[in-house]
């Protein structure tokens, strides 16, 4: 077998290609070094986060509110095991995650919603009724 050893460089190469693809944070392969992508948007009447955790069941996760923090955390644990008659195969991973976001004023931290959807976590931050602004109009010249 012949080693083969690599000069880093500042210049992407195939093998830092796949580097990448092996070290990928998947989270139905690897829970435990998981971290998942959030987007963040403003509407009119509230503020949305949309978490992408595909492999995950709505059941494993926590939503919190504590004062001003937003808490989203998963906590899973699974095992497997497989019997034929000629082996026997048994696997267990386990992990977790939490992310935590600091609330605007304008958020009506009891109204807050959440809905899981095809690997991808909703979470509905409305906004105080008296923060809202006045809806659009248009004002006359005298």
């Amino acid at each position: 077998m012949i080693t083969v050893r690599r000069k880093p460089t500042a210049v992407p190469t195939i093998f830092n290609m796949f580097d990448e693809m092996w070290n990928r944070n998947w989270p139905t392969e690897n829970v435990a070094n998981f971290r998942p992508a959030v987007n963040v948007s403003e509407h009119e009447k509230h503020f949305q986060l949309d978490f992408s955790v595909p492999g995950f069941e709505k059941e494993d996760f926590t939503i919190g509110v504590d004062k001003d923090q937003l808490s989203v955390s998963v906590s899973k644990e699974e095992n497997k095991e497989e019997k034929t008659e000629n082996y026997t195969r048994r696997e267990f991973r386990s992990g977790n995650f939490e992310r935590v976001f600091t609330l605007p004023d304008a958020v009506d931290a009891d109204k807050i919603e959440a809905h899981y959807d095809k690997g991808i976590l909703h979470v509905f931050l409305p906004k105080k009724e008296d923060v809202l602004l006045p809806a659009k109009r248009t004002i006359s010249i005298s």
